[in-house]
């Protein structure tokens, strides 16, 4: 149940020419079982182009308020909203998710249910565009995008797909590294994790996702998470011998056929059919070698981009 004394929540949401999804996701928040007294919402216009008229998006919600960051990437734009935030509480989400009617109220109640906690990593559902019909790329994210679960497990971090933390907490451990494309949100989960922070798996603080339907949609998000994994394991400031290591252990992960993924694509009964565990396994070869590309490009004086 939300109290009156319920701390007042932030809601940051960055956008790149994605205005349609943006109002759906700002439809979702502006009718939260929170109060809406006690949330805001941020949109921050991270470069979008005129046409899309993010701010005039924005401006049909009034709970929310759009600002802009010039510096590309989702998380330099977080950082800009955090640094305009009124909340003790910031709740992170994407322009092209869609929260759940309770999404805000178990957030936090699940934030503040754990004594010390620094960060709650909630469910993150994926969706097709028809159902009935799911593409090869939409199959293959059904079964590996926004593992939230696995990734609190494993690298003590959560996508910002869906996460609430307590400002506090970033007076303590810093911002953002608004230098990575991707993989920002995990280095700084790490950190919260290593400043002795606890961190909850919420199965039931939930936002929905469209998996990604093309292949041109697929290449671009593996671009921009392989130059993501680069620029947070080679650093210019490693010994040379490190960096090399470090980038043939990259590219190695990257080139190696993935046969555990295969054999456990067969095994998964998410997929329904024999031509989808194939298509899906076929896939996972399609993201190793465009990985295994960008990584080299990059090595060879490239710079990573947004995606």
């Amino acid at each position: 149940m939300v109290h009156s004394s319920s701390p007042f929540v932030s809601v940051i949401i960055p956008v790149f020419n994605d205005a349609e999804r943006l109002k759906i996701c700002l439809e979702a928040i502006d009718v939260q079982t929170y109060p809406k007294s006690l949330y805001e919402v941020i949109v921050v216009d991270n470069g979008s182009d005129e046409g899309q008229n993010i701010k005039g998006v924005v401006e049909q919600f009034t709970s929310a308020i759009a600002t802009y960051e010039s510096t590309p990437g989702s998380y330099a734009a977080r950082n800009r909203g955090i640094s305009l935030a009124k909340g003790k509480v910031i709740a992170f989400t994407d322009a092209d998710c869609i929260p759940a009617l309770d999404w805000l109220e178990k957030g936090v109640k699940n934030l503040l249910a754990m004594d010390n906690c620094g960060l709650v990593a909630g469910k993150v559902n994926l969706f097709f565009k028809n159902p009935q019909q799911p593409t090869p790329v939409e199959l293959y994210e059904s079964i590996t995008a926004f593992p939230q679960e696995r990734l609190l497990n494993n690298r003590k971090a959560g996508a910002t797909a869906n996460v609430f933390t307590f400002k506090a907490v970033f007076d303590r451990v810093g911002l953002f590294n608004a230098n990575l494309k991707s993989n920002g949100d995990m280095e700084w989960g790490k950190r919260v994790y290593e400043a002795g922070y606890q961190q909850i798996y919420a199965e039931d603080t939930c936002v929905a996702h469209p998996t990604r339907y093309s292949w041109a949609d697929l290449y671009k998000r593996t671009v921009r998470l392989a130059g993501g994994v680069y620029n947070l394991y080679i650093k210019p400031d490693d010994h040379f011998i490190q960096r090399q290591k470090m980038f043939a252990r990259l590219l190695f992960d990257s080139i190696v056929p993935p046969v555990n993924f295969a054999i456990n694509a067969f095994q998964d009964s998410r997929l329904q059919s024999f031509e989808q565990k194939i298509k899906v396994s076929l896939t996972m070869c399609f993201v190793r070698y465009v990985s295994a590309w960008e990584l080299t490009r990059l090595k060879l004086g490239g710079t990573a981009n947004r995606g």
